[in-house]
Order: structure tokens, then sequence, then C-alpha cells
């Protein structure tokens, strides 16, 4: 089993890194001669701000007395320049943004794999191509860019990461700081001869990271007075530095301004996704270049923000993020036509690059060029626009270069995905190969479906084995003579020794096809359509939510299509019941889109109730260890009780603006520390210990809640008790003749392997339930595969200050926390119906990857970064389903079946 699950892990890691390169390779191109516009530039220094996580409507609405909460930057967008809506793309994260406005490109797909932090690829920004660059700001923000610079003109200035903190009193001390520091040094500028000359250099660059306003949105929402009054100080600051610099440069009108946001922020304080609150930025524009005011009676936009606003006779010139302005210009129509030219040459040199580096390394007889851009059809558009240039006929040379951009970029798509459809049929046959010799595995081991095959074990032919052998070397020769990646070895060969071993297994393969012969065609197709349509409803929950609330719909019918509703209908009842209340989760809003602390509360009083109930029974009974047990739920009570004041108290502190108290931090921290112990000193009775574990993960659950996802777990174990009984109902149907109470059964650390049965079909009804109950498990509260479904406010009682490596692992250990509380109850569904973890970790691989191989199809590389983020995070997570089952099995079976024992505490096979 051990070398089977090495093997495994191999092969799912291939499968897993082919997505990275068949569908996120860089598309950025090196090695391409430099192109220049001959024309000089209007301006000689740019001042960039960017208030980060501003909304386009915060700052252009007016307030409920009808005045600006910006009026220096309202007056600008009047008076002296041009103003509109950059729209971001997503994920709306402040590295992705400031890459589009200070590198010109939207962020690099394989980025992803960085988490957005590291640059993946080296490419050029505004800031390396300047003469000198200041910035103040966030270290977080500020050495992204300054990190891989070239030469020592990138000068950052930093507060410390600690003043980050969601729980200050005043986060507006972070511009503040920015704002003071800019005034100290142009002071000290005064007195110093070379930083002087420094800053009077042509092409400097002031870059102003304002993170106050993103710190207060986070910790008070964007409806906030707090986020409100911070716009309003951010305006006060930015008209003194813009007075500041006119007096330092003596008016000399050659410095341009420009003020916008690298993403905006949902009502609820959350960014990262694609709703407008979050890709509407404000984007004002002024000084040396730009244009001035124009007036505009009839506006055609989509929306309605104009009027609201009060600008709808201002002409709004909207953007994109990362692309440059044109109409925001004030210049002469060759200064444009030039621009368009040279910006068309250097996208079609990069299309160049691209053919030539994939036409070396291609068979001549196999490469395909793109027609559409040929060598004559480069040279007939450049040679147009240099025409039309000269004839001053300006327009139709910018038509020409759109053109030539648009093939060119057509064509970098072309040569980029060139190898893709190769690549995928590779790994489709890995995909389909591995899942069959996983399914051969489960009959020939487990199930009793092939008894008939001889138990003399017959070697495979050799012909069957020089085949393969023949196949791998004709395609290693085929991947040498075009120098393909070593990962391209790996992708391609990988199917030749998968489906050597399931053709080596056609003596099953036989036995299995004559067994399925012998089923009613009625009954086989029924079956294999019921199992389609499973796993179709898996893979539809991951984009639609409710999918979750039809399946527990059908699994509520479920006795019905059985006996268990004659034979026990208290049961059956309760099943119903439970499925039906969880089903109304996945149809509930995000978590954290409607922060509710009453709710928090009402949960920890059910599990109090549940307790106290639990408390009574015990106390009803006549067990030798009965003042350990009492001392160990009243422990827990405690524990709940504790952690509902630390919520309660926290969020009445923050909202005083006194940051997290010390106190509640201790007990927050203390409070999860002993979770993972405490079940471990119950009893390892299955309920008794079921209701431990449940009882410490809600006291840790409810630190980390902020609303109705609190009552998520309580439900969701309610269900899986119920589900426990159901299944050993079941098992006496299906002619088993042992049968336990539940009340009577332990969990035993040593498990007795002879009591492990064979499989039957229902045991693939069984794994289905698992997979299904850890997928509503992972999306029952809110769909975490898109990144603004995480609400900060969630780690507020363990630190406030920013931290996203231990706020990401608190927010982890919220997403196991039920994933743990339904591998704990398939303990005891294992248990109950003797069922070996090894033939359920193989069901649930094959399913797994049934799933997996649809998303490998559903992954994208094209349209928003929600999109494709979405569409990477449901290929991750179906294929990490099978390693992390690994690990929580393990993780429930030290749960379920450790015991500590207190100093002095007598030894007992009950406990």
């Amino acid at each position: 089993m051990l070398l089977f699950f090495i093997v495994g892990l191999l092969v799912h890691f291939v499968f897993f890194a082919s997505i990275f390169d068949i569908y996120f390779t860089s598309p950025l191109v090196h090695g391409m001669a430099p192109q220049f516009t001959p024309l000089p530039p209007p301006a000689r220094r740019l001042v960039l701000i960017v208030a980060d996580g501003l909304r386009a409507d915060a700052l252009y609405e007016l307030d409920e007395k009808g005045n600006s909460r910006a009026p220096f930057i309202r007056n600008i967008i009047m008076h002296e320049g041009s103003w509109g809506i950059s729209h971001t793309r997503v994920p709306t994260e402040s590295r992705p943004g400031h890459v589009a406005l200070i590198a010109g490109f939207y962020e690099d797909v394989s980025a992803v794999a960085k988490g957005w932090k590291e640059n993946p690829v080296e490419f050029d920004s505004l800031f390396n191509q300047s003469k000198y660059t200041w910035s103040w700001g966030s270290p977080d923000i500020l050495s992204m860019f300054a990190k891989d610079a070239s030469g020592n003109h990138v000068f950052t200035y930093c507060y410390d990461a600690d003043n980050e903190d969601f729980g200050a009193k005043d986060a507006t001390k972070l511009d503040t700081w920015v704002f003071d520091n800019i005034k100290e040094f142009f002071h000290a500028a005064r007195n110093n001869q070379s930083l002087f000359s420094k800053l009077n250099e042509d092409k400097v660059v002031f870059f102003l990271h304002l993170l106050g306003i993103d710190t207060n949105g986070h910790a008070h929402r964007p409806t906030s007075r707090e986020y409100k009054d911070n716009i309003k100080l951010v305006d006060k600051g930015i008209k003194e530095i813009v007075s500041l610099l006119k007096e330092f440069y003596g008016n000399d009108e050659k410095t341009a301004f420009v003020f916008t946001s690298d993403h905006g922020m949902t009502d609820w304080g959350f960014h990262g996704a694609g709703h407008h609150s979050e890709t509407f930025t404000p984007f004002v524009a002024w000084g040396a270049g730009v244009k001035y005011p124009q007036k505009a009676s009839d506006q055609q936009f989509n929306d309605e923000l104009l009027k609201g606003w009060k600008l709808e006779y201002w002409k709004r010139q909207d953007i994109n993020q990362g692309i440059l302005p044109v109409n925001y210009l004030n210049n002469t129509d060759v200064f444009k036509a030039e621009s368009m030219y040279t910006n068309a040459k250097q996208i079609l040199e990069q299309f160049k690059v691209k053919m030539t580096q994939k036409k070396e390394v291609t068979l001549p007889f196999l490469f395909t060029p793109f027609n559409l851009l040929s060598d004559y059809k480069q040279l007939d558009i450049l040679r147009k626009v240099r025409s039309f240039i000269k004839q001053e006929n300006y327009d139709e040379a910018v038509i020409l270069c759109m053109e030539l951009i648009h093939l060119s970029l057509e064509g970098l798509s072309y040569y980029h995905t060139y190898d893709r459809f190769f690549l995928g049929i590779s790994v489709l046959l890995g995909f389909v190969g591995w899942a069959s010799y996983v399914s051969l595995l489960i009959i020939k081991t487990h199930s009793s479906l092939t008894r008939s095959v001889s138990k003399e074990v017959k070697k495979p032919s050799h012909l069957l084995l020089c085949s393969f052998v023949a196949i791998g070397i004709l395609m290693t020769f085929f991947l040498l003579i075009q120098a393909c990646p070593w990962t391209y070895y790996v992708y391609c060969l990988l199917p030749v020794p998968i489906w050597y071993a399931v053709l080596k297994e056609y003596q099953v393969i036989q036995d299995l096809v004559t067994s399925l012969c012998t089923f009613p065609p009625r009954h086989f197709v029924g079956s294999l359509l019921a199992f389609a349509l499973g796993i179709e409803v898996l893979v539809l929950s991951f984009f639609y939510r409710y999918m979750l609330t039809a399946g527990l719909i059908i699994f509520a019918c479920w006795p019905f299509t059985t006996q268990l509703w004659t034979r026990a209908k208290n049961i059956s009842m309760s099943w119903i019941f439970f499925c039906l209340l969880l089903a109304v989760f996945p149809l509930m809003p995000v978590v954290g889109r409607k922060p509710d602390i009453f709710l928090v509360m009402g949960a920890g009083l059910l599990v109090l109730l549940l307790s106290l109930f639990v408390v009574t029974s015990l106390i009803k009974t006549k067990d030798s260890f009965l003042n350990d047990q009492l001392l160990l739920h009243l422990f827990q009570m405690l524990s709940t009780v504790l952690s509902m004041w630390a919520v309660y108290s926290t969020h009445n502190s923050l909202l005083k603006k006194q940051g997290l108290p010390l106190t509640n931090q201790v007990v927050s921290w203390i409070i999860l520390a002993t979770s993972f112990v405490v079940p471990l000193l119950s009893p390892r009775n299955l309920l008794e210990r079921l209701f431990s574990i449940l009882v410490s993960s809600m006291s840790t659950y409810l630190l980390l809640s902020t609303g109705y996802e609190a009552l998520f777990p309580l439900v969701l174990s309610c269900l899986m008790f119920v589900w426990i009984h159901m299944e050993q109902e079941t098992l006496q149907q299906s002619g088993v003749s042992w049968k336990q109470k539940v009340t009577s059964i332990y969990f035993s650390y040593n498990t007795d392997i002879t009591q492990f049965r064979q499989l039957c079909m229902d045991d693939i009804r069984r794994a289905y339930f698992l997979v299904f109950f850890l997928v509503i498990a992972f999306f029952g509260t809110g769909n975490i595969a898109s990144i603004n479904s995480f609400d900060l406010a969630s780690v507020y009682c363990f630190l406030t200050v920013f931290s996203p490596f231990m706020m990401g692992a608190l927010m982890l250990w919220k997403i196991f926390i039920p994933f743990v509380l339904v591998m704990c109850a398939f303990e005891a569904v294992q248990l109950t119906t003797q069922l070996s973890s090894k033939s359920l970790f193989l069901m649930v691989l094959v399913i797994s990857d049934i799933m997996a191989l649809h998303f490998f199809f559903l992954v994208k590389d094209y349209g928003s970064w929600l999109d494709i983020g979405t569409s990477i995070s449901h290929y991750v997570i179906v294929m990490c389903l099978s390693i992390v089952l690994v690990f929580l099995n393990g993780l429930a079976q030290l749960l379920t079946t450790k015991k500590l024992r207190v100093y002095g505490q007598p030894k007992s096979h009950l406990i």
C-alpha cells in the first residue's frame, strides 16, 4: 500500500503540474530589439499616487450634505485635468493592480503559482526605465518593484509592517506617515546638492502608496465613517504635496500627476473578485501633457453613476488598467501616430521572436506557420503606415497600426499554445489509464466480482512488454529531435507504463466483462446513469452552490428507495430533517457579506444546550468514571462560554477602536491549542468521542466565525450522527448478520482486519456520500475558490496586525474543521459497516480523478482573472482531494482512537 501511495502521489503531482506547462507558461517574450518614439515627452517628471482600496463611487459621490469628500480632486476634475473610471481586472489584489499600473500589462498568468507575491518572470516597469524613482508607503508593495530594478536608482521609504493593524485606533496614520516623510524629504533636498541635482533630472518618478483607506475598509467596511474620513485626509494631503512640488520646481509646468487606485472593495470589506465595487476605481490626471477638462452634454454609459455624482457635464473617459489612455494626452496627432507605430513595432518584434523560437524546435514537415501574418503582410503594413504618416494622414496610420497589433497578438497566442493539443492528449491518456488501473485494483483485491478468475497468476506475454518498450523509445526519440523541455518527456512517457499495468490485468478485465454481462441491462444502465449524474452534480456544485441543495434533497429521499423508511422510521425522519436543514446553507449569501455576531452567540448557546443534555444523561448513569467524564464536559462547556465571551468582547472592542485586548488574544490561542488535546481525554465510546470532538471543534470555530456559518458545523455533525445509524441499518439489509448497537461500539487503535468484508455495490454509494459531504464541507458556506469569500474579520480574535501567512493558516483551519468532522464520522461508518479504509481510499481516488478530468478541460488561460483563478482553484481542489483525504484520515484516526490518560487514572478497555 505504501508503494502504491507513493506512485499515486507522483502521478497526481505530474497531473497537477501539467496545467502550468499546458495552460500557464509565461506569455512574455524576451530578446526583442528596443523601439523608441523619436518625439520628446511633454513632462520631465511624474507623480503617481495610488490610494489602495479606494472605490470610484466613494471618491466621486457627494456626501449627505451635498459636499465632496475630496474637494481638491473634484476641483482638478472641473478645472485642470481629465477623469474617468479605471476598470481593473480580477484578481483585484494589490500586486496585480500595481503591476498593471506600473509595468503596463496584466499580471503574468504564471504568477498564480507564486501567490502574486514574487515576480515569476522578469518584466520591465516604469520605475526601471526611469532615471530615478523615489517611493513611499507599504513595504509589501514598494519592495516588489525595487527588488528586480536594474542599477541603484529606485529608492524606497517604508514604515514598519506591524503598523498595518486592522484593529488599530487610527489607520489614517499610514497615509499621514507618507505625507510627512515626503515633506521632510524635499525639505532636506534643499540642503543636499547631490539630491537636489538628481531631483532636477528628466525621467523622474515619485510614487506614493497610501494604504490607510484599504486598512480602514477591511476593518470598518467602505460605508463606514472611518473609510470616508480617510478619503478626506488623503485629499488634503495630496493638495499639500502638489503645492510643495510646484514651489520646489518653481512652477515649471513639467510635472504630470496621476491619482488612481489598484482595486476597489466590496461592501463587506474585501476584494479579489469581479464585483463592480472591486473593479471600478477612480482615475484623475492633470499637469504636463494631460488634457484640460472637456464639457459634454450627452455621455453614453451603461451605468447611472454620472448623475449621482453630479459630474454629467464633465467628459468622463474610462480606461482599462494597464493600457495607455491616449484620449487623456494633450499632444499633437503626429505624436499619437508615432506612438502607435512604435507600439505596433514592439508587439510585432515579439511575434517574430516567438515564431523563430518555435520554428527552431519543430521538425520542418510538422511546423505550421501563422498564415494571417506572413512576412509579406508585415512589410506591407509597415510600409503603408510610414507612407500615411509622411502624407499627414494620421488617422489611417493609427487604424493600420491597430490592425497590425491585433494580428501580432493573435499570432503570439497561436505560437504560445502551439503544443497544447499534443500535451493535452498525453495527459488525458494518463488520466484515463490511471483511473482504469485503480478500478481494476479495487475489483481484483477488494471485491468478490472476480472470484471465478483462476488462482494461477499468468505472466503477461513478452510481446506486450516489448510493444510498450518500443512505444516509449519512439516517443523519446521524437521528443529528443524537437529539443523539447524535460517536462514534456514526463507527460508523454507517463501513460506508457500506466497502460502497460492496465493491459497486464487482462484476466481481470475479461472476468469483469463476463460478470457485467450477467447483470440485467436495465439495472446496469440505470446504475451507470446514476453514477454519471452523481459525478456531474459534484462538478456543477463547484460553479453553482445550489446544486448541493439539490443533491441534499435527493439524499433526503434515500430512505424511501429502501426498506429504511419502514424498518427505522425515527432515524429516517431525522435523516430527512437534517438533510433539508443542511440544504439551506448553500442558498445563503457567501460568508462575511452580512456579519451577525448574534448568530455566532446563538450557535454557542446551542452547543451549550447539547452539552447540558449530555451531562444530564451522564448523571443518570452509574458509570465508575462518571466524575472524570463530567469534569471533561464541564471544561468543554467552559471553553464554549469563553469563546462566546472572546467573540463578543473583541467585536465591541474593535467597534470602540480599542484594538484587540491581550486577554482575548491569549484566551483564543489557548482554546485553539486545547481543542486538539481535549478530545483525546474522552472515552473511546463511539458517540462520546465524536461528541467531544464536535464540542472542542466548535469552540475554535466560534472564534473564527462572523455570522451564520457558526451554525454550519453543528448541523453538519447532526447529519453525520444520523448517517452513522443509517449505514448500520442499511448494512443489516445487505445480508450481513453482524450488528452491534452504536452506543456499545468503541473506537480501537488496533483494528482487527479479519472483520473487514469484501466490497459490494452499496459501498460505491458510501464512497460517493463521503465525497459529497467533503464537497459540501468545502462550499457549504461560500465558494472558497473565489478569493473574496474570505473575511479577515474571521481571525480578529487571534490577531489584527496584517500577517498573510498566519491569517491564511487560521482561515485554512476554519475550512478544515468541517472536513475533520466528516472524516471522524466516516471513521465510525467504516467501523460499523466493517469497511476497509484502503478500499474506501481507492474508490474516492477514482471518483476524484473522474472529476479532475472534467476540470482539466475546464481550465482557462483567457478571459478575466476571476475565470482563470477559479478554474485553477477547482482543478487544484479536486487533485488535492485524495492527498488531503489521506491526511484527514490519519488525523481522524488519531482523534478517534488515541486516548490520553490523566496521571493516576486507572486503565480500562472501555475508555
